[in-house]
């Protein structure tokens, strides 16, 4: 191990580095400036190549190639130039802008229109853009083959077990059963509809000048129409324009999609919550690693540490999600500058929120139904049966059905030898006595395994 990661302050960057390997060309330093640099070659690209610029030279193939080589081949090295320059000049955007304007003097081409790098455009143009490329990436690359993941092992379990029946308790109490399958199909279906809904956050961006008006640009070619331009160049990086801001896109976009993370995460710490409780009672065992200790003086024990790193990690995450939500959105004036190191924490929630994922499959993964606890469990409580039958004799109108099964059934273990000499002194049709006298708690499953099946 490299002694520079046990100095890490950051865990992400330190016991976890390898995790979260896939979030560094996007997240750190270096892919904040690379996506940076892409968004000033597609500008510079979109005016050289625009007819409606009359004083302005088209990109010869050599220049676009040579553009296309520097995003293709930038390296750590290459942003180490980035920063140098920064260093000399104090700021982080025009170094990027002197550092392509390094890159290309030697193509006559380029070097031609050389001044329309970064043309037109105040820090934020580029910033916003950036970022916005930055989540995109990370949730098609990231965020969501890792939850995909994580539904597929969740599936095998629903449909595996789509007809095991189990005690349900509400309240922690035992209550109308239910299947193990039926219980992985309800985080699921919760699952995908925020997926569906991440997916559906439209990720924002302006190219508008200082002041969101295109001052600048208009002042220079008045008679170009800059705002169909910028929505046509937005619209080609592969996010969604946004006509009203101010110097700053107003991030509701952001707001958006981190609690869309927010809703995500919650719904997984529920569900390790929920898994590590089933772990305790023995409804689910653990397979056991061999190499792996389980606690440093109780050999016996296989702990839930999957989950409860996966709890632990979304808990951290959520708390960074929900303070960007509601400091994002909120800028004084046209624009100042309390967002930026804000901003730059996104991938540290995003590291947290992987992290967890995959941690929560590992323990997915390991997973294995008790059969024989659940159903042990499930026919100690014959009383979970009080519902159907009273539902029953409400439907035949027989007096006081709650009533009768309240005083029956309320706070007491019965058995199935108790509840059938009950429904033996009912006046209801032969063949539903004989109906609710083969019921056992096992059979009181509703639609469970069948929804559960088609998950």
């Amino acid at each position: 191990m490299d002694t520079t990661i046990l100095m890490a302050l950051s865990p992400l960057d330190g016991r976890y580095h390898e995790k979260v390997d896939a979030l560094r060309n996007i997240f750190s330093e270096y892919g904040l400036i690379k996506f940076r640099l892409i968004v000033e070659i597609r500008w510079l690209e979109t005016l050289a190549d625009s007819a409606k610029l009359p004083d302005i030279s088209h990109l010869t193939p050599d220049a676009k190639k040579l553009l296309n080589d520097i995003i293709e081949h930038f390296s750590p090295q290459e942003a180490l130039r980035v920063k140098q320059i920064e260093s000399e000049i104090n700021h982080d955007v025009k170094a990027v802008e002197y550092y392509l304007k390094e890159r290309i003097r030697d193509n006559p081409s380029l070097s031609n229109v050389s001044e329309l790098i970064h043309f037109g455009c105040t820090s934020e143009d580029i910033n916003n853009l950036a970022y916005g490329l930055m989540l995109k990436t990370a949730r098609d690359e990231c965020i969501l083959p890792a939850l995909n993941n994580m539904i597929s092992l969740l599936k095998k379990i629903a449909h595996d077990h789509a007809k095991l029946s189990m005690l349900a308790r509400t309240h922690g109490q035992p209550a109308t059963p239910t299947t193990l399958g039926k219980e992985m199909a309800n985080v699921i279906a919760r699952l995908q509809r925020q997926i569906k809904q991440l997916n559906d956050v439209a990720m924002l961006g302006k190219l508008n000048g200082a002041s969101g008006n295109y001052n600048a640009l208009m002042i220079s070619y008045p008679e170009i129409d800059w705002q169909k331009i910028s929505n046509n160049f937005i619209h080609q990086l592969g996010l969604t324009w946004n006509p009203y801001t101010t110097q700053i896109e107003p991030h509701d976009s952001l707001a958006e999609f981190f609690a869309v993370m927010i809703r995500l995460n919650t719904i997984l710490i529920n569900f390790c919550r929920d898994t590590w409780g089933y772990i305790s009672i023995n409804y689910f065992t653990q397979k056991s690693l061999a190499n792996e200790v389980g606690s440093s003086t109780m050999p016996h024990k296989i702990n839930p540490i999957d989950f409860e790193n996966g709890e632990g990690n979304l808990g951290i995450a959520n708390a960074l999600f929900e303070h960007m939500s509601t400091k994002l959105p909120i800028s004084r004036w046209q624009r100042d500058l309390s967002d930026s190191t804000v901003l730059r924490n996104i991938g540290v929630a995003i590291g947290h929120t992987i992290l967890a994922y995959q941690s929560i499959s590992k323990g997915i993964s390991k997973l294995e139904a008790n059969k024989n606890v659940i159903e042990a469990d499930l026919n100690a409580h014959w009383e979970v049966l009080a519902e159907a039958i009273q539902t029953v004799m409400r439907r035949y109108k027989l007096e006081q059905p709650y009533e009768k099964l309240k005083a029956l059934t309320r706070g007491k273990r019965i058995d199935q030898a108790m509840l059938q000499e009950f429904i033996k002194e009912l006046s209801l049709p032969e063949k539903i006595k004989q109906e609710l006298l083969h019921l056992t708690p096992a059979d009181y499953v509703g639609y469970a395994g069948e929804l559960a099946k088609k998950i």
